[in-house]
C-alpha cells in the first residue's frame, strides 16, 4: 500500500520561504514520478512542480517557476518543495502525488496517490 504524508506546511508572510516534505511509503519511489499540486478555496486543484526519475528533470507551473524548487531525496523516500518569495496567492492547500507513469505529466488525473495535503499561508 503505497501511502503519501506531507508535512511542513505553516505561516508565512509574504516574501518569505517555506520547505514542505512528503515522505513516500513505497518500495519503489526512486522510480515513481513526483509531483506537488495544490487547491485554494473556492478554485480548481493546479498544478506546481513535477520530477522525473531523473532529478534534472523538473517541471514548474509559470506562476511558481524561479521561486520555487522540486527535489527528491531517494534514499529517504522523501520530495520536497523549496518555497521562496511567497506571495498571497500562493496560500493553498499543498498536496504531493505519485504517478505510475515514467513520463513527467502536469495534470493530476495521471497521478495514481494522493497525500492529504499541508496547508501552506502567506499573509500580505
Amino acid at each position: 500500500q503505497v501511502q503519501l504524508v506531507e508535512s511542513g506546511g505553516g505561516l508565512v508572510q509574504a516574501g518569505g520561504s517555506l520547505r514542505i516534505s512528503c515522505a513516500v511509503s513505497s518500495n519503489t519511489f526512486s522510480r515513481n514520478v513526483m509531483g506537488w499540486f495544490r487547491q485554494a478555496p473556492g478554485k480548481e486543484r493546479e498544478f506546481v512542480a513535477a520530477i522525473g526519475r531523473i532529478t534534472s528533470d523538473t517541471h514548474y507551473a509559470d506562476s511558481v517557476k524561479d521561486r520555487f524548487t522540486i527535489s527528491r531525496d531517494n534514499a529517504k523516500n522523501t520530495l520536497y518543495l523549496q518555497m521562496s518569495r511567497l506571495k498571497p496567492e500562493d496560500t493553498a492547500m499543498y498536496y504531493c502525488a505519485l504517478s505510475l507513469s515514467i513520463v513527467v505529466h502536469t495534470t493530476g488525473g495521471r497521478y495514481n496517490y494522493w497525500g492529504q495535503g499541508t496547508q501552506v499561508t502567506v499573509s500580505s
